[in-house]
This record gives structure tokens, C-alpha cells and sequence, in this order.
């Protein structure tokens, strides 16, 4: 398995991807629970620059044969420029304004998803990713990286505070209340 910066050709399997690990999220920003909708909304995204979707800010765990992995991170403080062009890709397609608290803030590189293959899940492809990330961001870079993660999940919670990252706080995104957590250099 590799761990590698994603290319926009890598799109459509992020997308998938990313659609089961956000699919509340994505509903509710385009208003409707419409799965191949959501699919064709977030591989445009993926497959341009300058958004927080965008390929540029995702890496991917690959074997020979398929994406296993995919986590989304960015700079927590160019949330609002970043997601300029999502609001404006739902106003076009859904004719409709995005509605959506702001899930990180400056001084934070922030996972804004990560989603493991349903058939790879449980083989430690998340933790292998999730270790990458902190050495890339918090021990090279001496960068904080951030999450939100849904208090329903305490296996992603365990694992998370497990790896290092502490609570920091509870936030609302798309009506639900999730835990802020960080890991700081």
C-alpha cells in the first residue's frame, strides 16, 4: 500500500469514497437525499482545484488495484475561501444556498474527511493513514491537526484519542453536535 497526494484522476473513487462517510452532510447541503446526485456534486468538486474537496487537498491509500483510502485535510483558516466555490457549485446545481456552520478555524490543519473502503476496513488502513498525517503535519511541519468526529462513532473517537489527538471542544455541522478534537506539536 502507498500513501500518495491524490490526482484528479483519482476523482470518481474519492467521491465514492467520501459520499458513505459524509452522506447526512452532503444531503444537506444540496437539500436532497439523492445518492447519485451527491456522487456527480462531489467528483466535480474533487476533480477541480481551488475548493476544499479538491483533489489538491486529498491524499489517497492505493494498492496496485483500487483506492483504499482517501482523507481530505486543508488549512482550517482559508475554510471560508475554499468553500466559495462548493457554495457556488450548490447554488448552480440545486438552486439553493449553502448552508453551513464553520467546522475548523485558522490555526488548524483540518481532516475534514476520512473514509476507508468498506472492503478494506478493519485492517488498520485508517490508523496507517492517520499516523502518516501526523508525521507529515504535526511532527515535519509542526503544524495542529484537527477533526470533528460524531459522538455515535466512539470507535473513531477511541481510536482518535488513542493516536493522540485531545478534546478541545463540541461543534454543530449539518445539525448534528460533534467533537472538536486536536493534536498539537
Amino acid at each position: 500500500m502507498e500513501i500518495r497526494r491524490a490526482s484528479s484522476q483519482d476523482s470518481a473513487n474519492i467521491a465514492n469514497l467520501v459520499i458513505h462517510a459524509m452522506e447526512d452532510i452532503i444531503y444537506s447541503f444540496i437539500g436532497e437525499k439523492s445518492m447519485e446526485k451527491s456522487i456527480v456534486f462531489l467528483t466535480g468538486l474533487i476533480q477541480e482545484k481551488g475548493n476544499q474537496y479538491s483533489f489538491e487537498n486529498c491524499w489517497i491509500a492505493a494498492d496496485e488495484d483500487d483506492v483504499l483510502a482517501a482523507v481530505i485535510v486543508y488549512d482550517g483558516g482559508k475554510l471560508n475561501e475554499l468553500r466559495q466555490p462548493v457554495a457556488e457549485r450548490i447554488k448552480i446545481m440545486f438552486n439553493r444556498p449553502l448552508v453551513a456552520e464553520d467546522e475548523t478555524e485558522a490555526g488548524e490543519y483540518y481532516i475534514d474527511c476520512l473514509a476507508v473502503n468498506v472492503n478494506a476496513q478493519g485492517k488498520g488502513i485508517g490508523s496507517e493513514i492517520l499516523n502518516f498525517l501526523i508525521n507529515e503535519y504535526v511532527i515535519t511541519q509542526k503544524k495542529t491537526l484537527g477533526l470533528l468526529v460524531d459522538n455515535d462513532n466512539p470507535r473513531a473517537r477511541n481510536l482518535y484519542l488513542k493516536l493522540g489527538f485531545q478534546f478541545i471542544k463540541h461543534k454543530s455541522l449539518a445539525g448534528k453536535t460533534l467533537a472538536h478534537l486536536q493534536i498539537k506539536p
